[in-house]
């Protein structure tokens, strides 16, 4: 655990003197753009490749470098497969080198760098989108899920698309990225979901309509079970290992809380703010359903990365002078949720061969 210590105040540091060091670019005569320093923020990038990339353990890692040890990727073998790019991914790694760590470093490597670059663009205080992207959990499990990890990374890159309402380049992202990870393709009806203004009726119907798959979560799983039965995430009906930790859903429900106390302000100084609160409420329903059933927490990685994004802005919402006390707040408030569920919890154990 010592190593993701150290890289949280790694990156932390180094993406605090990025924003310390940044500049503001003026758009439409008004609205100010934070832009941090590059050299800085490639060190940020670094060290969350190198730590994730070297790692030899953590959630499914093992799994994975023993599939690509005793397989041999073949065309025929690809081609058997439901997630064709990742399988085509391994039989292109295989061809350098068995060894399964050059597999664990390149996930590690497209995953961070994608994600880092789009927290770099959308957040308001780069160094807090970092940390709570170690401290609210997400870091630790893109080490765990690869493959969906590197779809939602691919996924993540279509946010200009999302934003502008381009949904031809932004569905064909979202095909490629399925190649990765069928799941992905949940994003498709849901990118016409969220191309509407935040805190309208539709979200008062979805956050409701969440509630209520809870409380009538036995019927509605039998009927989601039934239609996935013949594909890949039918093995998911076998799971029954509860639902997800409550104070994680509150966790990430305070931050869309605020936002909706200060939705008007919000808006005036991050006029796009609705289509990424809009992802962010989604990812709340699928967290407010996994309380019934751990799984469904799984889709909600695919918007996380959007509340990451609205926890550096929701700073501003506040009045000028309290601004720097909510600033610490989120630091405590977050350092002891990592804490809590990373030591107490889960009591995370990382390992590498490269260093202890």
């Amino acid at each position: 655990m010592n190593v993701l210590w150290i890289n949280l105040a790694t990156v932390f540091l180094f993406s605090l003197f990025s924003r310390y060091f940044s500049k503001s670019v003026v758009l439409n005569n008004s609205l100010v753009s934070i832009k941090p320093n590059k050299l800085l923020t490639f060190g940020t990038i670094l060290s969350f490749i190198l730590v994730s990339g070297l790692r030899n353990n953590i959630g499914d890692t093992p799994f994975y470098a023993h599939t690509y040890v005793i397989n041999n990727f073949t065309w025929d073998y690809v081609k058997s497969q439901d997630d064709m790019g990742f399988g085509i991914l391994q039989m292109i790694l295989k061809k350098y080198s068995a060894d399964p760590q050059i597999l664990i470093f390149t996930t590690a490597l497209i995953t961070n760098v994608l994600i880092i670059i789009g927290l770099y663009k959308y957040s308001r205080f780069f160094e807090l989108s970092i940390y709570a992207y170690i401290t609210g959990g997400l870091f630790l499990v893109t080490m765990n899920g690869i493959r969906q990890c590197l779809a939602t990374a691919i996924i993540f890159t279509g946010t200009k698309y999302l934003i502008e309402g381009n949904w031809f380049r932004y569905i064909l992202i979202v095909i490629f990225a399925s190649f990765f990870h069928q799941s992905a393709l949940i994003l498709i009806p849901i990118y016409f979901l969220v191309r509407y203004r935040a805190w309208s009726k539709a979200t008062l119907i979805l956050l409701v309509f969440s509630i209520l798959i809870v409380l009538g979560f036995n019927q509605f799983s039998k009927a989601l079970f039934s239609v996935i039965q013949d594909s890949q995430y039918g093995v998911y009906s076998q799971f029954n290992e509860g639902g997800a930790n409550i104070f994680r859903v509150i966790v990430f429900a305070i931050p869309i809380v605020i936002a909706f106390f200060g939705r008007e302000k919000l808006r005036e100084i991050y006029p796009e703010s609705d289509y990424i609160v809009n992802m962010a409420i989604i990812g709340l329903s699928f967290m407010i359903v996994s309380m019934a059933n751990w799984i469904f927490a799984r889709f909600n990685i695919y918007f996380e990365l959007y509340q990451i994004i609205l926890i550096s802005w929701i700073v501003k919402v506040f009045r000028k002078k309290d601004q720097k006390f909510v600033y610490y707040a989120i630091l405590l408030c977050y350092l002891a949720y990592y804490y809590y569920e990373s030591v107490i919890s889960l009591n995370i154990k990382y390992g590498s061969n490269f260093w202890d």
